[in-house]
């Protein structure tokens, strides 16, 4: 089939794919997309995203399995994750790798089902309006989940009302043969109920939400534990995930199952033995000197990095040393300022003992803030590599270091080199 066959020469700002077109015919494409010629077989295009688009259109268009869609301001990956391995057992499946949820990514993913794919899974990205109705345009979705709405890319949109509408595209774009999964916990999610044709499946933690979690604590790994109810069944359900966040990507990912037809009992018991996929996602590392590494660095918004604070206070409830080392946020508009300053003072109150912020003016508003509160002990360091100097310098007992910062940041680099690192070096003598 060609559109497994074919290999795409994009153009960006630091590669031309066009150059590659002979090592991809090597590697076993008969033929690449391309705006020119390129010596090997090629399929010539006015515009290589557009074509992938159309031929992503056209294999859904012939797909018979079920798509499950997936957007919200946070957690769309670590939710794929999970309902990607409770499918499993259900099907075979086809899900978005990595984070790949844009104009290129989402055709990319379409372009891998076959017609044996029970189920395709895709998550849908935004950074202005139409986005997502677009990508729906793409491959039509059966099923579709909308997590949240918080501030991420606030800069762009101009208010968490405009996220609101530019999420909702994903529920208008279903039919009345389709199922909307709205968190109920959210009121912007809550009120999108009024604006799509679909059959509504509500999760959340609210009495009223038809997969709901209940009795919810947190062990001593900041792991969510819950009865998980759907109707008349229940069930005990201990996450092996870190971080009471993932409470909402859990009941997401259940209900999403739910509504594709996969057994209660097979959810329930999914959720209590997988873990997530993608890497610096509240990852933990015990290094042999007990330091624990957690990385959540892939990205950052106010909201995630307010749970991830609460996931590292919770982890060090019982006394071990917490030390946050927190990137500078992007997108966020007039309000990155005041932002960052209740980054800064929201670690303080948690009783963070060591705030390192990297970065430029944002990072320095953070511990000044901090700072302010009282309590934590502060850094300002430019570079993560000054980062990692002060961190080996601090590391002499039981601590549990968080990482947490915009992708640009390059936080997940330093948390792998900490974890990586002899002992010996990061320990002083």
């Amino acid at each position: 089939m060609l559109w497994r066959a074919a290999c795409s020469c994009l153009s960006g700002s630091r590669a031309d794919g066009h150059d590659f077109a002979h090592e991809a015919i090597t590697s076993g494409a008969v033929a690449v997309l391309a705006t020119r010629a390129t010596g090997v077989a090629s399929v010539i295009v006015d515009d290589v995203v557009t074509a992938m688009s159309d031929l992503a259109r056209a294999v859904a268009a012939r797909y018979r399995g079920t798509v499950l869609a997936i957007t919200g301001s946070a957690g769309k990956t670590s939710t794929k994750d999970l309902l990607t391995q409770i499918l499993a057992r259900s099907g075979s499946v086809v899900a978005t790798e990595r984070s790949f949820n844009n104009e290129i990514g989402f055709p990319h993913t379409v372009l891998r089902v076959q017609a044996d794919t029970d189920f395709l899974v895709v998550e849908m990205g935004a950074r202005g309006a139409g986005h997502i109705s677009h990508l729906a345009g793409i491959a039509r979705p059966t099923i579709a989940a909308v997590l949240g709405v918080g501030s991420a890319h606030l800069g762009e949109f101009g208010s968490r009302e405009a996220i609101a509408t530019a999420k909702r595209e994903l529920v208008e774009a279903l039919d009345a043969t389709g199922t909307a999964v709205l968190n109920i916990d959210d009121p912007l999610v809550r009120a999108m109920a009024a604006h799509t044709a679909a059959r509504v499946v509500w999760f959340g933690t609210d009495p009223e939400a038809s997969v709901r979690a209940e009795d919810v604590t947190l062990d001593a790994h900041a792991r969510a534990c819950f009865v998980l109810r759907y109707g008349s069944e229940r069930a005990p359900v201990r996450l092996r995930v870190v971080g009471g966040h993932h409470l909402t990507n859990a009941l997401a990912a259940a209900a999403l199952a739910l509504s594709a037809g996969v057994p209660f009992a097979t959810v329930a018991d999914t959720l209590e033995q997988v873990g997530l996929l993608s890497g610096s996602r509240m990852e933990v590392t015990e290094r042999e000197d007990g330091v624990t590494i957690v990385n959540d660095a892939f990205n950052a918004s106010p909201e995630s990095v307010a749970a991830a604070l609460e996931s590292l206070a919770a982890l060090c409830a019982g006394g071990r040393p917490a030390i946050a080392v927190l990137g500078e946020m992007r997108e966020l508009g007039n309000s990155a300022a005041e932002v960052h300053r209740e980054v800064g003072r929201h670690a303080a109150e948690l009783g963070i003992d060591e705030l390192i912020a990297v970065g430029a003016d944002h990072a320095r508003l953070m511990t000044e803030a901090a700072r302010a509160a009282g309590g934590a002990r502060v850094t300002h360091v430019t570079t993560r590599d000054e980062a990692l100097e002060v961190l080996t310098s601090l590391l002499r007992r039981r601590e549990v270091v968080l990482f947490k910062g915009a992708n640009s940041a390059g936080l997940f680099e330093t948390a792998a080199a900490l974890a990586a690192m002899p002992i010996a070096e990061s320990r002083p003598s």
